[in-house]
This record gives structure tokens, sequence and C-alpha cells, in this order.
């Protein structure tokens, strides 16, 4: 497998972008420790019609550089507190959008992944069915935001699955209600159709 090309990131159009992302795996190598899995679920946000976008486009500090940069950076931020949530930069630097990774199915570093998460089995959907849960599992924190995804600590691979589309599930992002209805009823959410690892929020 081979790191997906920073072309691939900077293309127009990050709902296309998002749909494509879908069967590519995901990968960190933290503290010498790899931990990765398959793309099962993913929500596009573009600056253009897009109301959601523009809270972070008011982002200070070093969080929202990524966003300012041409794709294929990893834009890294906290909700709650808590959860650091896993977007990457997509198209052109002075047209900031991005891609959230919602969740991953498994696949290297499993002990790794449960030993982060607490303990959750390798086998349970709560392992990284979440975009709060799968960073927490890959080790990623808001630390890493701005890093290269062509880098060696966190990067994408295209593992060569070409994804039906009668296998994907276009539906509303999550959480959107306070940007708009028009924001919050955009199907730009894709997840692989019956698979466990999405995550259950509707």
């Amino acid at each position: 497998m081979s790191k997906l090309p920073l072309s691939f990131y900077r293309r127009p159009d990050p709902v296309q972008v998002a749909r494509d992302l879908l069967g590519k795996h995901v990968y960190s190598c933290l503290d010498g420790q790899l931990t990765g899995g398959r793309v099962v679920e993913t929500e596009a946000y573009s600056h253009e019609g897009d109301d959601s976008m523009q809270l972070h486009l008011k982002r200070r500090g070093t969080h929202g550089l990524a966003l300012h940069e041409p794709g294929g950076r990893a834009y890294l931020y906290q909700v709650y507190n808590r959860h650091t949530l896993f977007n990457i930069s997509t198209n052109a630097a002075d047209k900031p959008d991005t891609v959230l990774i919602r969740a991953i199915e498994p696949l290297v570093g499993l002990e790794i992944m449960t030993a982060r998460r607490g303990g959750i089995p390798s086998d349970s959907s709560r392992l990284t069915a979440g975009p709060g849960l799968l960073t927490q599992a890959l080790g990623i924190t808001p630390a890493l935001t701005g890093t290269d995804l062509q880098d060696s600590l966190l990067w994408l691979e295209d593992a060569g699955e070409t994804i039906a589309e009668s296998d994907v599930l276009a539906s509303s992002r999550v959480g959107l209600t306070y940007a708009g209805e028009t924001a919050a009823t955009l199907p730009w959410r894709f997840r692989l159709k019956n698979n466990r690892w999405t995550s259950p929020a509707k």
C-alpha cells in the first residue's frame, strides 16, 4: 500500500473526498507504536454553503492553522474538553474545507488500542465506532494538529479497495442543528452499509 498523495486531498469537492476516503486505511505511529484501521464513516465540511464551518474558520491559535494550509494536514481539536476530533484539511489554502473521520474498523495494533481505550475489547465496536473513540484508540491528540499526512506520525493509505455506491449510505451529519436547517440536512455523512464499526449516532 502507498500513502494517499496530496493531490487526493487537494481536490475542490470535500464531499467527494469524504466519499472516497471510505475503505482507505489510517495509521498513527506514536512512540514507536503502530495502530490503524479501515475508514468506514466520514463527514464533509465546506467553506461554501455550509454554516457549520463558520465556527471553525473563526478559531484562533494553532488549532485553526491547518484550515488555511493546502489540503493534506490534520486539523485536530477537542469538544466537551474531552474528545479529540480528527479532521483532514482539503482543497486549497484559500478554500478551507475538511473531512471528519467518524469511525474506523480496527486492524493494526489492537492490544495498544485496547489499552488506550481503558480495556475495551478489540472486537467491541465501542473501541473505534465514533470520532472521539477512534482518536483515543489511535493516540491522537490536539498536539498533532497541523501534522502533514505525508509524515510518519499520522497518514492514510490506499488499500486498493473499491467501494460500490450501493454499499454507501449517505445521510445528514451529526449534531449540527445549531448551524441552521440547511447545514443540518446536507447529506454529507457517509457510512459503509451494514458495517458494525460505524458510529451509532443518528
